[in-house]
């Protein structure tokens, strides 16, 4: 409450350079929150993008699986989907906006050479290989996916924060300063008033012993 705060001039001088202080700390907030929106769009339309990619690289990837097993049999595609495992290498890079740390997703070559997958030239049928590179592509489409949903929801998270950093102080700290500074001011005018007052009182007793 205002009136627990010491009504002296130096109270007064702080308390303005605080109101000074949060509105600065406002409009730099609100030019951050802006430039998150902002790279916040352009997040979301490269996920939609990559979504549908998804979405379009799956439907390709499962008609052409049905017809490799149809071709091939159950057994044949499995056989060749146990060959040469390998982990998806990947690599989180982080780029900085506004002093937020937002990660990507980088993968290294998801698609893989005849060679690598391990499989023999002779015994392995277009089809089959043609279910790989389909899924292979797949898998490079959900780490796309990954990446950009990766980002949405870090910088999703820093413009709520942000925002809830705006209101309080446009809503709680600025309103208790400015109460503050009217309320020190009051108590600074009513005192100099007294001080007149008393000093207009002196002055008629002094004349009062002059006459």
């Amino acid at each position: 409450m205002p009136e627990l705060v010491s009504p002296t001039r130096m109270n007064l001088l702080q308390r303005k350079n605080q109101l000074r202080v949060a509105q600065q700390g406002v409009d730099l907030l609100k030019r951050k929150r802006d430039a998150l929106v902002s790279e916040f769009f352009q997040v979301v339309r490269q996920a939609l993008e990559a979504r549908e990619r998804l979405n379009t690289v799956s439907e390709k990837a499962y008609v052409i699986l049905s017809l490799a097993k149809a071709v091939e049999g159950r057994q044949a595609l499995e056989a060749a989907a146990l060959t040469e495992r390998r982990p998806v290498m990947v690599d989180i890079e982080i780029r900085n906006i506004w002093g937020i740390k937002v990660p990507e997703v980088r993968s290294y070559r998801v698609r893989r050479s005849f060679l690598e997958r391990g499989l023999s030239p002779t015994a392995t049928s277009v089809r089959t290989l043609e279910s790989q590179e389909a899924f292979e592509e797949v898998l490079n489409a959900i780490l796309e996916v990954a990446s950009t949903e990766l980002r949405l929801r870090k910088i999703g998270e820093e413009i709520k924060k942000t925002t809830r950093r705006v209101n309080a102080l446009e809503q709680v700290v600025i309103p208790r300063i400015r109460a503050e500074i009217r309320y020190i001011n009051d108590v600074l005018e009513q005192r100099a008033r007294e001080d007149v007052f008393r000093l207009k009182r002196i002055k008629k007793k002094l004349q009062a012993r002059q006459a």
